[in-house]
């Protein structure tokens, strides 16, 4: 199967300006790009691009920022999220964004997640929480997640070899099976799609 089509959305859940997080879902997409050249990404930094709050509206009622922002999970091939441990899980901008996407925008495509904190005692409280969330889109997502802290960059930049690795193979995961699962429907369909009678 060619690549040709295929598109990587990598959303950086952060309200903060741009800084290591940011500097890591860069790095995630070059690698992704250097993996298949034909890849398309889009970034959704919802620090530069905040999008509105979810209060029920249809989606043709956000304006064009926000309606953005679902596009790109929608029609991406698969997503990459990016994600601070704030307060001991992910922050409310992300999730923002998560309860503002149809179930069909995230279910049967490959979700990786890397996640960062100042120390290694918080490695689970992104995974685990966001985890559970993609659960309920039945997304795809990849075995293991990216976990970076303070450490892994020199200067503002990842720089650690294990991380940069790390970074790496999990760009090569999402191609791989966005690539694999492409056309494919992924059964059964999550809980939350389906409608009881």
């Amino acid at each position: 199967m060619t690549t040709a089509g295929l598109a990587l959305t990598v959303i950086i859940g952060a309200a903060t300006p741009p800084g290591r997080l940011s500097r890591a879902a860069t790095a995630l997409a070059d690698a992704a790009r250097a993996e298949r050249p034909d890849l398309r990404v889009t970034v959704v930094d919802l620090a530069a691009t905040p999008v509105e709050i979810c209060d029920g509206r249809s989606e043709a009622a956000y304006g064009d920022a926000t309606r953005a922002a679902i596009r790109a999970v929608r029609e991406a091939s698969a997503v990459a999220i990016a994600s601070p441990v704030y307060r001991a899980s992910y922050p409310g901008v992300l999730k923002n964004l998560v309860d503002l996407l149809p179930v069909e925008a995230l279910a049967g495509k490959p979700v990786g997640i890397l996640a960062m904190g100042a120390t290694a005692h918080h490695y689970l409280g992104v995974d685990t929480q966001l985890r559970a969330v993609l659960a309920w889109f039945g997304a795809l997502v990849a075995p293991t997640s990216v976990y970076l802290t303070s450490g892994d960059f020199e200067s503002g930049e990842l720089a650690a070899t294990a991380a940069v690795e790390d970074v790496r193979a999990l760009a090569r995961t999402l191609v791989t099976l966005a690539e694999r699962v492409a056309g494919t429907t992924l059964g059964p369909a999550a809980l939350a799609a389906r409608t009881r009678g």
